[in-house]
């Protein structure tokens, strides 16, 4: 970890500064020496902020993380955890004199510990097989409450005879009867439930307060700690309707449960008023668009009176914490690339108080942040910024502040990319499109530069103007890059979002090559040196985009879509996409299946076409790419197919999986680019 090598290269420092540091691009070794800050807590009183530190292990190609605490005004920053480990999800108690926190400090298996901060003593209370979820303080400081995965016997209905003695057969075969039988990064489940559970601080043994058929959400506690409130989708079959949740309340001390909510859609992320008397929660009515917004509604804690505070507000609401007095909430959201953090008052009142939270996703610019509030109305959050991954910032009502810079000492020496927001007309309908110009470090906009498209996934998601390490390299590799946010990007309200419901790839691709056209008329982009990229929802407007021009030289097509009847039926998560994403399954209208498939076109192509997938994603699975790349073959179109070992749909999970899919797409690329020789 680099801030525990501060005596072994304190000489070289100094050698270093004496005789003037070699300014160079980044390399993608780099990506193991970025560091990035991850779930501020700010303390109850607002004077200190716990944070966890995120680094990489270049031996043991590793994520791992430390906490750090730091006074709100910045000083005595230091580290509360050591180790080449993984502690996280730190916790204050009510009072401000504990925390709990989550770690594999003492071997590889991940407990819940408590720490007292006056003495920074700690100690594990679990020890449980499975670990502990989403975890509450009571508010007497005596209890947690959580919820845990609680494994249970399938069985199986093939009843193999007795094998003879010493004799050695295979494995026992794997019985299936359940809709969501895998799931992309945890591989193929075991049968269980998440269910409720209470713990005091002493620790001992957990009291399991649930025994459903179904998960349980995470909990809160009631003001007189002898409720608990959760969401939970208990209408059967919830593997057919798997937005219909709604808020519970359960009696802690007989497991009495009663719905707080009834209607059609998702009602999720319940929160306690300071008085206790109210409920704060985000749904909505589900109309089943493929993009919905989320909405915050208040209730009463018996469930009665409910009603939208959100409605005139077109943005999604995220991560709600009261004001202290009960007249409003704070709030997260998305807006045009940027995330802020707002205050809503119970009469439906938007103000924002800070912008520029972001930088949690290392690979690719997606807009993701987090904060968190104290009782005297300041913050801490995830600052972000195009020329650093996340650091710590504060705020309160008046003003902002930066508090860590955790990558200074790279970027000291490593030169960055320039990023420039820009905006364009999409040549279907003339909306306005949003993007970023990415330039390679020591730009000259008198030459001519090789461009690459880099196109988000989702769809339903949105890119911003935060760090990319992925953008950097191919910036430092001497390329121009544009990423964008075409229609049915989130962020820009739900009439923009849903302009891709169910027409998903078709005009999002006039917006990407208005986008395109609008960088190239800047004067610095070769027009024959154009190359294209995305991954997942992007890497199937990639394969989209190859069988529609032929303008780019070659691209590289990450865990795509590319037969959307065979992705429903095969992807985890069956139940979503074919109810959302389409109007009927694939066999009542093959057609859509089809025509939106970019397997559909492949018989146009002739860009040379590389696809890359991780051998364990289960969200876009590897066959997808395995079908395209087959039809690429037998159309004699130059291909090939980059297989991640052990990797998820999060290529990326792992830093040598995150490198080896830049130095691929690159190869792929300088294989094809016209240096004019």
């Amino acid at each position: 970890m680099k801030h525990f090598l501060i005596s072994i290269t304190l000489f070289l420092s100094i050698a270093t500064v004496g005789y003037g540091q070699i300014q160079s691009n980044l390399e993608l070794i780099d990506i193991f020496n970025m560091e990035f800050v991850s779930d501020p807590q700010i303390s109850p009183d607002g004077s200190k902020v716990i944070y966890v530190r995120n680094y990489k292990d270049v031996m043991t190609d590793k994520n791992l993380s430390n906490l750090w605490i730091v006074n709100f005004d910045g000083s005595n920053n230091r580290p509360l955890t050591t180790g080449n480990q993984n502690d996280f999800y730190p916790r204050w108690s009510p009072d401000g004199k504990k925390i709990i926190f989550k770690s594999n400090m003492a071997d590889e298996k991940m407990k819940l510990y408590m720490m007292w901060m006056d003495t920074k003593e700690s100690v594990a209370l679990t020890n449980t097989t499975e670990m502990p979820n989403d975890v509450a303080w009571s508010y007497d400081d005596k209890t947690l409450a959580f919820n845990m995965f609680v494994p249970k016997k399938h069985e199986s209905i093939v009843k193999m005879p007795s094998k003879p003695e010493g004799a050695k057969w295979n494995t026992p075969p794997t019985y299936i009867d359940d809709m969501n039988y895998r799931s992309d990064g945890q591989g193929y489940l075991k049968s269980g439930n998440m269910q409720l559970f209470t713990l005091p601080i002493e620790g001992g043994t957990p009291k399991q307060l649930t025994f459903t058929d179904f998960d349980h959400g995470g909990p809160i506690w009631s003001k007189n700690n002898a409720l608990i409130y959760f969401n939970a989708n208990f209408h059967k079959p919830e593997e057919i309707e798997p937005l219909d949740s709604e808020i519970y309340q359960i009696v802690v001390n007989d497991g009495a449960l009663k719905p707080l909510t009834t209607r059609y859609g998702p009602d999720n992320n319940p929160v306690l008023s300071p008085n206790g008397t109210k409920i704060a929660y985000l749904g909505f009515d589900d109309t089943f668009q493929g993009y919905q917004i989320t909405n915050l509604y208040l209730m009463n804690v018996d469930g009665s009176n409910s009603e939208l505070i959100s409605a005139d507000f077109d943005r999604d609401i995220q991560n709600l914490n009261w004001s202290k007095d009960g007249k409003g909430l704070y709030f997260q959201y998305d807006d045009k690339g940027d995330t802020k953090l707002a205050y809503i008052t119970v009469a439906g009142k938007v103000s924002i108080i800070t912008e520029k939270l972001g930088g949690l996703s290392l690979g690719r610019p997606y807009n993701a942040a987090s904060y968190t509030a104290s009782n005297t109305d300041k913050f801490a959050y995830t600052l972000g910024g195009t020329n650093h991954p996340a650091d710590l910032g504060v705020a309160d009502l008046k003003s902002s502040k930066r508090l860590t810079a955790l990558n200074d000492d790279l970027f000291s020496f490593r030169n960055l990319g320039n990023v420039e927001e820009i905006w364009w007309e999409s040549s279907f309908d003339q909306r306005k499109i949003q993007g970023w110009i990415v330039t390679p470090p020591n730009f000259d906009a008198s030459k001519k530069y090789p461009m690459i498209l880099e196109i988000h996934g989702g769809p339903f998601t949105s890119y911003g103007s935060v760090y990319s390490a992925e953008i950097q390299a191919f910036a430092a590799a001497g390329y121009v890059v544009l990423y964008a946010n075409p229609r049915g990007s989130t962020s820009y309200g739900e009439e923009f979002g849903n302009l891709i419901h169910h027409d998903y790839p078709n005009h999002d691709y006039d917006d990407l090559m208005s986008g395109v056209d609008a960088v190239i008329k800047k004067g610095f982009v070769d027009d024959k040196n154009l190359f294209v990229t995305g991954g997942s929802g992007g890497g199937v407007l990639t394969a989209w985009i190859v069988g529609k021009t032929t303008r780019f030289k070659a691209a590289v097509v990450a865990k795509p879509v590319i037969n959307w009847y065979s992705f429903v039926l095969y992807a985890d998560n069956v139940q979503f996409f074919s109810k959302y994403w389409f109007a009927k399954k694939p066999w009542e209208d093959p057609e859509s299946y089809l025509k939106r498939s970019p397997l559909t076109y492949v018989g146009n192509i002739t860009t040379p076409t590389m696809l890359l997938t991780g051998e364990q994603d289960f969200r876009t699975p590897i066959a997808e790419s395995e079908q395209f790349y087959a039809a690429l073959k037998l159309e004699n179109v130059e291909t090939a197919m980059v297989r991640i070992p052990g990797a998820s749909h999060g290529i990326a999970d792992r830093p040598s999986n995150l490198i080896a899919k830049i130095a691929s797409i690159l190869a792929w690329f300088e294989k094809y680019k016209d240096t004019g020789k």
